[in-house]
């Protein structure tokens, strides 16, 4: 899942720890978030939304919508 995590938190000045402290999460979980390792929670998603004062939407991108889902849809949708 793509994100803007990190963007969001050097806009800021923080460093993972700080970002982490205010989340109540580690370091690693952090850097994990922002490199695509791993996919937040939903409680988590909504505390990263809530830092930051944006909709989850606007900070997490679902990649899964690719050439084949789009075309499934337009296929179904003909039906």
């Amino acid at each position: 899942m793509k994100n803007r995590v990190r963007e969001l938190r050097e806009e800021r000045g923080w460093t993972q720890v700080d970002l982490g402290n205010r989340l109540n999460v580690s370091r690693q979980t952090i850097y994990a978030i922002e490199s695509g390792l791993y996919d937040p929670s939903l409680p988590l998603a909504l505390a990263i939304g809530k830092v930051f004062n944006r909709a989850v939407e606007e900070i997490f991108d679902s990649d899964s919508t690719d050439e084949r889902t789009v075309h499934s849809a337009k296929i179904k949708g003909r039906r």
